[in-house]
């Protein structure tokens, strides 16, 4: 959500990330995503934990078929994409500079009759939330969203108004630093948070939280 730069004296083994474009295959289609850092930074490259997430709800374990989900800090939409891909239908987030690259994504990436599946949608998180329906979510997605201390009071605002006592929120990450941790302890006292994967390969984590600890499976 957040077009800050990370330190690029701390991108070691990261050129990837530089890279114009990305390609993944999901869902049986090939998915190319136009990257562009110099221009926006962290929200405009593929992270590690948006694959991660999007591997796992290609395991099929969710069913996301027909169910309503929302992306926060969509950056280049990878995950809306594959979520759409596999039968949701994903109103796609971010602040508003990244929504020009966003939406372009999305339109090169899903068929003509997927498309209106996908609703790409302007949210800075704790503005504008009358606009989004209050607790009219099925899934909240969010991969590696989670590392600037100050949106930290905003996004759980965020989550608290789009989340009813079904909402499933999956927040993939990699836990870097000690506000990550922090920022799941704050996350416990508003929802129910269990870590359902863990990827070693990547060293991302995908926690799942909920408003009451309810029993039933994804």
């Amino acid at each position: 959500m957040a077009l800050v730069p990370y330190d690029e004296t701390a991108l070691w083994g990261m050129q990837k990330l530089h890279k114009s474009s990305s390609t993944y295959c999901f869902a049986n289609h090939t998915i190319q995503i136009t990257q562009n850092w110099k221009q926006l930074g962290v929200a405009a490259v593929v992270w590690d934990a948006a694959v991660v997430l999007c591997s796992f709800l290609e395991m099929g374990g969710i069913d996301l078929q027909g169910r309503l989900v929302i992306e926060l800090g969509a950056g280049t939409g990878l995950l809306g994409i594959v979520a759409a891909l596999l039968g949701a239908h994903v109103t796609i987030t971010d602040r508003k500079a990244a929504l020009e690259l966003l939406e372009l994504n999305v339109q090169a990436n899903l068929p003509a009759d997927l498309q209106p599946r996908a609703t790409v949608k302007e949210l800075t998180w704790g503005q504008g939330l009358a606009s989004f329906s209050a607790g009219g979510y099925d899934f909240i997605l969010g991969a590696d969203i989670v590392y600037l201390e100050e949106t930290f009071a905003d996004l759980l605002l965020t989550l608290d108004h789009l989340c009813s006592d079904h909402t499933v929120i999956l927040l993939s990450c990699r836990l870097r630093y000690e506000r990550d941790q922090n920022f799941l302890k704050m996350l416990k006292e508003h929802f129910s948070v269990h870590e359902v994967h863990y990827d070693p390969s990547n060293d991302v984590h995908i926690f799942k939280a909920q408003r009451n600890d309810l029993k039933e499976d994804l």
